[in-house]
């Protein structure tokens, strides 16, 4: 019960929180664009400080001295919401790709058209691809870290991956190196339910894989290098529970 309250009370929060920022954000549509990068930034670090007080949640991240400046592909592990406000924190100029329906809705969609976020149109079939990675390239000319969701859509933690190839495409275009990262936040922030559990968040920024890569090899190595580590965070956090 008392998980519950505290779960409820945090969604309540974030929610305020949500609207407080894009308030914020409304005078950055007279800046350039790194202004609501910055607003979308301080966002996500509030958002921790919520988590932490409401539902003791934490976060430790591991080896973010290894991402590269300038411009990047990040490939991220992805097991609920809490990863999209949580990985802008951590690069200077991030940026994503989202459903062309998201850019629609007024004042949020809005400001994410601001920032520059990368739409897709799902229904376009390849030309939606070739769109999508034109757009991503002059994002990334601009040294900005383009942060992808290689299986494209929220999986459980410990469930069995399904990359899309789409990240083999996207790292075989922009020529620029790829950043590895994985997590274990679906152990406490587990997707379709409003449930939020104490604990540790670890997330873990793997070696960069540099450019230049067969796409096939690509592939498997990025696959190669977040699952294992992956799977290593959430059996140290299962330990840590169990304790």
């Amino acid at each position: 019960m008392l998980i519950l309250v505290r779960s409820i009370a945090f969604n309540v929060l974030f929610y305020v929180n949500t609207i407080f920022w894009l308030l914020v954000g409304i005078p950055t549509f007279l800046m350039p664009y790194w202004g609501i990068v910055e607003v979308a930034k301080a966002w996500g670090r509030v958002n921790l400080v919520l988590l932490r007080w409401t539902v003791g949640i934490k976060v430790e991240i591991r080896g973010a001295e290894k991402i590269p400046k300038g411009g990047l592909i990040v490939a991220a592990k992805h097991q609920s919401a809490w990863e999209t406000f949580v990985l802008v924190t951590l690069f200077d100029e991030p940026l994503y790709i989202v459903k062309r329906e998201l850019m629609w809705i007024p004042f949020f969609g809005w400001l994410m058209a601001k920032g520059r976020m990368v739409p897709v149109d799902r229904s376009a079939g390849s030309h939606a691809l070739i769109d999508m990675t034109e757009r991503a390239r002059i994002e990334i000319g601009r040294g900005r870290q383009l942060i992808i969701f290689p299986e494209g859509t929220r999986r459980p933690a410990g469930a069995e991956p399904r990359y899309k190839y789409g990240v083999a495409h996207l790292y075989a275009a922009e020529g620029v190196p790829c950043v590895p990262i994985a997590l274990n936040s679906g152990l406490f922030w587990p997707r379709r339910t409003i449930l939020r559990h104490p604990g540790t968040v670890l997330v873990e920024v793997l070696d960069p894989i540099m450019p230049g890569l067969d796409k096939e090899v690509f592939f498997k190595r990025l696959q190669d290098a977040i699952e294992p580590a992956t799977a290593r965070l959430i059996a140290e956090s299962q330990a840590s529970i169990s304790r």
